[in-house]
């Protein structure tokens, strides 16, 4: 089986009501964009213009000997993250980066994209087929279910439905969706939207103007399905979110192309940090290196801004959770070869070590990484895992030719609402954190005193533990698809198993 290569970590969304065969064809490429395929980008408005992060010493800002610096350099500040000594900057010199780091003060500095700005794709994903009126007829739910919710496979899969028997969640508790941005008018997520908590940070600077974290129509549904998995409303309409009754925010990271520039994270986590988020739920990697090498200055500098981001969030009461990736790497191999990137512009092959060359935030410190299962709660077949480096596995979903759930539920993917009032499945890691980061926002409502550092310790003991699976040939072909090291109670495809929401509420 060959893994799917993908642009950035996007699932592909499938329409309920779409012929099967047509969603089994989607699945190969679950996590690519509609926008490798689309015409040709429009010429950038600045054909030069380039996007910086220079990293400064935290909590003292910039000096007036960096900040002229960087004007004689040929850069325009655009913003200053003072607590964590990071500074996004605009240059159109191509040596900017290389002359600033020469400069007293600058720990590290590096151009975080390869296109000018901005980036000039207007299409991603697509816009999938919202369910029609006889979709939702033909579902028979039981007393106390929402319409959709026995279509929801994964819900019961980690013990969620069981959960919500005790408990919904605190509305004191708010997981940030740091994505494509949110469609909180959607009646699955407006009546848990934390407007405050929510923003657009795509320039690298925060934009509150009302609504700026929605999506537009040319942009991609997967923020909002992300949001409705956490933290879909309990009702009477469409799907149930893994904890329904705590609040979910949209802080939009994504360019209109579907990038997530490093610019952008930054910005999403300190926001994150500093409007009292609980738990940061990070589907994506940051573009445009699927792989941050530490021996690459402009790479190291994108990993420190990152690191000191999310370390901030972590240190303000947010617990970070991420997806894995969708390319079936092992990233606790001693080598891996990274087909894709610089993804904005020219990607090519290039052999990495994954130990020095980092899947930001994925692989970052304290970060809860976790890999995909489908329904039969065995790995998806595109997930990422390795021993070491994945921290727990939820349901993310997978072919039903290779995972089919038992009934009522049709779709080996996972079914959430799509911008506009609608809904569809999806599948990938990117489906599997939100729930992921649901169980931790239960965990949270649970024990609303825990540190970062508890609620991770208690969502991975409270973790069914879940053998390898060996041999894994997920296809049938005869031939081994992945290879799970490790124990019973911690391994490369689970890590410490999977995630349990009924003891997240109970113990």
């Amino acid at each position: 089986m060959t893994a799917p290569q993908s642009r950035s970590r996007r699932a592909i969304a499938v329409p309920l009501g779409m012929a099967m065969a047509t969603a089994l064809a989607f699945l190969p490429n679950v996590s690519a964009s509609a926008a490798d395929t689309a015409a040709p980008r429009a010429a950038a408005a600045d054909a030069t213009s380039l996007s910086y992060v220079v990293n400064v010493r935290p909590g003292h800002g910039p000096s007036a000997h960096v900040k002229k610096a960087i004007a004689e350099a040929g850069g325009t500040i655009v913003t200053s993250y003072d607590r964590i000594g990071v500074i996004v900057v605009h240059s159109s010199n191509a040596d900017f980066a290389a002359t600033v780091r020469t400069v007293r003060g600058v720990q590290s500095a590096g151009v975080t994209r390869t296109a000018p700005l901005p980036a000039q794709s207007t299409t991603d994903v697509g816009t999938p087929k919202v369910l029609t009126a006889k979709d939702v007829a033909d579902v028979e739910a039981a007393a106390g279910q929402d319409p959709l919710e026995p279509l929801q496979w994964d819900l019961p899969a980690i013990k969620a439905d069981k959960a919500h028997e005790k408990t919904l969640g605190s509305r004191k508790v708010t997981v940030a969706v740091i994505d494509t941005g949110v469609d909180d008018t959607h009646p699955d997520i407006a009546p848990n939207f934390d407007r405050d908590a929510s923003v657009n940070c795509v320039t690298g600077k925060p934009d509150t103007t009302d609504g700026a974290w929605r999506p537009s129509a040319e942009e991609s549904p997967h923020g909002t399905h992300v949001a409705g998995e956490i933290a879909g409303a309990k009702n009477g309409v469409g799907i149930t979110g893994v904890a329904p009754g705590v609040k979910v925010s949209g802080i939009k990271v994504s360019t209109t192309a579907g990038f997530f520039y490093t610019e952008a994270v930054v910005c999403g986590f300190v926001w994150a940090a500093e409007h009292g988020v609980d738990v940061t739920n990070n589907s994506y990697y940051t573009d445009p290196w699927y792989f941050n090498c530490k021996d690459d200055p402009d790479q190291r500098a994108l990993v420190d801004a990152i690191t000191r981001a999310s370390r901030y969030a972590e240190h303000k009461g947010a617990v970070n959770v991420a997806a894995a990736g969708n390319e079936n790497y092992d990233l606790a191999a001693d080598e891996i070869t990274d087909p894709s990137s610089p993804n904005d512009t020219t990607p090519g092959d290039r052999v990495i070590d994954p130990s020095e060359c980092y899947d930001i935030p994925t692989q970052l410190p304290g970060v809860v990484t976790v890999a995909s299962t489908g329904a039969k709660g065995i790995k998806s077949s595109f997930s990422n895992h390795g021993l070491g480096v994945i921290d727990i596995a939820a349901p993310g979903g997978d072919s039903t030719r290779y995972q089919t759930p038992a009934p009522p539920a049709t779709s080996g993917l996972i079914l959430g609402p799509l911008p506009g009032g609608g809904w569809g499945y999806m599948a990938g890691t990117s489906m599997a954190s939100p729930h992921v980061a649901g169980v931790a926002a239960l965990i949270k409502s649970t024990h609303p005193h825990a540190s970062p550092a508890l609620v991770k310790a208690l969502l991975y003991a409270e973790a069914d533990a879940t053998p390898c699976t060996d041999p894994y040939d997920i296809d049938g072909d005869g031939k081994i698809d992945a290879v799970c090291e490790g124990t019973k109670n911690r391994n490369g495809f689970y890590g410490w198993g999977t995630a349990d929401a009924l003891d997240a509420v109970t113990k």
